[in-house]
Order: structure tokens, then C-alpha cells, then sequence
């Protein structure tokens, strides 16, 4: 019974860092489209390169941030959150 709920946890802690690591595609998508955009207004208004690259990329590390932040929960998901789960068990069943 145990081994049971010891591997509910840990298939509930992969379950759940993979599900973290999809918040990694919206990212990818939008700085992808950011830097088409970019891109576009360059090729339409030359003269304003500077701004318009500055922007950018300003845009695109707040959009990073929100993968790197799914990046640390899956870590912490797959890392540290299964020996915390296990410990409170052992201390539950009083094993």
C-alpha cells in the first residue's frame, strides 16, 4: 500500500512538472510573432530601427520570464516537491 501512494506522488509530481513545461510554448510563440512583427515595421520605416528594436526586446524578456518561471516549477516539481510529499506521508501513516 506503501509503494502505492509513494508512486502516486511521483506520478503526480511528473504529471505535473510536464504540465509546467507546456506554459514554454506560449513564449516561443510570442516572441517568434514579436520579432516578425519587428521585422516588418524595420523593412516599412528604416529610420526608426532603434526604437523599434529596443521595444522588442524589452517585449521580449518580459515574455521570456514566463517560461523561465516554468522552468523553475517543473524543477522543483520533479526535484524537491517528491521527497517533501514522501516525508509527510511517512510522518502521516507514522512510518
Amino acid at each position: 500500500m506503501l509503494e502505492l501512494a509513494i508512486g502516486i506522488i511521483l506520478g503526480g509530481c511528473a504529471l505535473g512538472a510536464g504540465c509546467a513545461m507546456i506554459a514554454g510554448i506560449g513564449p516561443g510563440i510570442g516572441e517568434g510573432h514579436a520579432v516578425a512583427k519587428a521585422c516588418e515595421a524595420i523593412g516599412r520605416q528604416p529610420e526608426c530601427k532603434g526604437d523599434v528594436t529596443s521595444t522588442m526586446l524589452m517585449g521580449c524578456a518580459v515574455a521570456e520570464t514566463t517560461g523561465l518561471y516554468a522552468l523553475v516549477i517543473a524543477i522543483l516539481l520533479i526535484f524537491v516537491a517528491p521527497g517533501r510529499f514522501v516525508d509527510l506521508l511517512m510522518t502521516t501513516i507514522g512510518g
